[in-house]
């Protein structure tokens, strides 16, 4: 959060002058770095006083300042050369997830006179991640009879990197039976699968221990294996088969524990024990969360936890159904499901107080308090609004994406009053809407401007406490 400070008015403060209003009509304008995660301490990032038009010997009498939204010692200025640098370390990972964008939010406040500037460090990805498989081996039971061109799904891998960085290619140890089928796009509309190459001969190979390897697009590249253990079953039948490979559903956010999800239905066209089909998980993508249960007789799924759109927006999950054959069969599908957005975050302000107490004699537009607002929810629900209460001489302007600054609207006297008790409210546009309020006493500070005044009576005139 930002910090807030309140200071004593020491020596009278100078009065904003008509061009720092312009500034904060406008918006404050902002400076955009970039920086790789992993950065050494001391790293340089930018120049940042010179970009800002400051002059580095006024840095110490103007009280520059760097305030940060979250983690405040990632980056630090130098006041002696006006130079942003690196000052712990950044993992993009911890700071932003698997989010495309990842920055860091600075605003800049100098003083003497105001003046408050936004500036935006992008912290880039670097490869610092391999790709993860989430076993150490993946065990398939194939039978003899398997034609040639059967497909069998594998779990991949993950990483937790972006773009470039997190992009997969898979290999398969040389062997004469099966070759690997790997995703061809990011969407990973194909599954990686082995491929039977050639019939499997029990008797001859009765098992076969192979090694996946999935190699990460970064430079330098970065690779992740898994041992496959396949056993060759003898007598072979019929695999349950679903009614889609794929199937997609939608859920909203924080439905409760035991809300139905699909019902799955694989069919075998064997008889008997041999075509009666149980269902299991085989795994829960991302975390392997056990947030869904599948009913392994009738093949209901129903969730089984807390789900929180911020937190995950798709979930992919592979389901196996199996026959009691002897030995048993699998057919696979995957079910796909979005989280949908509930409006069940509200908002947060925080107000950062500059000029208080207020002189009665200040100028309309002085700055009296900065507020950020944020919500994390997405689209109407996470755009929030800022207003002001009650009725008085202060208002609210925008000065960027999510900042504004609380400014003087008119005249004060502070004989009438003396002192305000303002509550900014921050409101999201969800249906029903969420807010959040922060309060604000704003003191007005006196000035001398009333000249002392001798009452008149009527037997006289009252001088030094005595009538004549």
């Amino acid at each position: 959060m930002f910090s807030s400070e309140r200071r004593g008015l020491g020596a009278p403060r100078l009065l904003l002058s008509l061009l720092l209003l312009e500034f904060w009509k406008a918006g404050s304008g902002q400076l955009h770095y970039s920086v790789p995660e992993e950065a050494k301490h001391g790293t340089f990032v930018g120049r940042i006083a010179q970009d800002l038009g400051l002059e580095l010997e006024d840095l110490v009498p103007r009280l520059f300042r760097v305030a940060s939204k979250g983690r405040a010692d990632l980056l630090e200025v130098n006041l002696q050369n006006g130079i942003l640098f690196v000052n712990s370390r950044i993992d993009r990972e911890e700071l932003c997830g698997r989010s495309a964008e990842c920055s860091i939010h600075l605003e800049v406040i100098v003083e003497r006179p105001l003046q408050v500037f936004h500036v935006e460090v992008e912290v880039k990805d670097i490869n610092d991640n391999p790709p993860l498989f989430s076993v150490k081996e993946q065990r398939l039971q194939i039978f003899e009879s398997k034609q040639s061109d059967s497909r069998f799904p594998l779990e991949g891998a993950s990483d937790e990197d972006v773009d470039e960085n997190a992009l997969l290619t898979y290999r398969l140890s040389e062997n004469e039976y099966f070759s690997l089928e790997s995703p061809t796009n990011s969407k990973q509309s194909k599954r990686l699968s082995l491929i039977l190459k050639k019939s499997l001969d029990r008797e001859k190979t009765p098992e076969l221990n192979l090694l996946l390897t999935a190699t990460d697009g970064g430079k330098p590249q970065l690779t992740g294996s898994v041992q496959l253990f396949i056993r060759v079953l003898d007598v072979n039948d019929n695999d349950p088969e679903f009614d889609q490979s794929e199937y997609k559903v939608r859920l909203m956010e924080n439905a409760a524990v035991g809300t139905f999800v699909i019902k799955l239905n694989a069919t075998d066209r064997d008889e008997g024990v041999n075509g009666e089909v149980t269902y299991s998980l085989m795994s829960i993508k991302p975390n392997g969360s056990p947030l869904f249960i599948l009913d392994r007789n009738n093949g209901e799924m129903r969730v089984n936890g807390t789900l929180d759109y911020e937190e995950n927006k798709f979930y992919e999950i592979e389901v196996q159904a199996t026959d009691k054959g002897t030995p048993p069969m699998a057919g696979h599908c995957t079910v796909w499901v979005e989280i949908l957005d509930a409006n069940d975050n509200p908002p947060e302000v925080t107000v950062t107080t500059l000029s208080l107490p207020v002189r009665e004699d200040a100028q309309s537009g002085t700055v009296i308090a900065l507020i950020s607002v944020s919500d994390p929810d997405s689209g109407v629900n996470g755009q929030v609004t800022c207003s002001l209460t009650p009725n008085a001489p202060f208002k609210i302007v925008s000065t960027f994406k999510n900042y504004y600054s609380l400014v003087l609207d008119s005249l004060l006297d502070r004989e009438r009053v003396s002192a305000y008790d303002l509550v900014v409210t921050a409101r999201d546009g969800g249906s029903p809407s969420l807010w959040a309020t922060a309060s604000v006493s704003a003191e007005v500070a006196d000035v001398t401007d009333n000249a002392p005044l001798f009452p008149h009576l009527n037997s006289g005139v009252l001088v030094k406490g005595k009538s004549q």
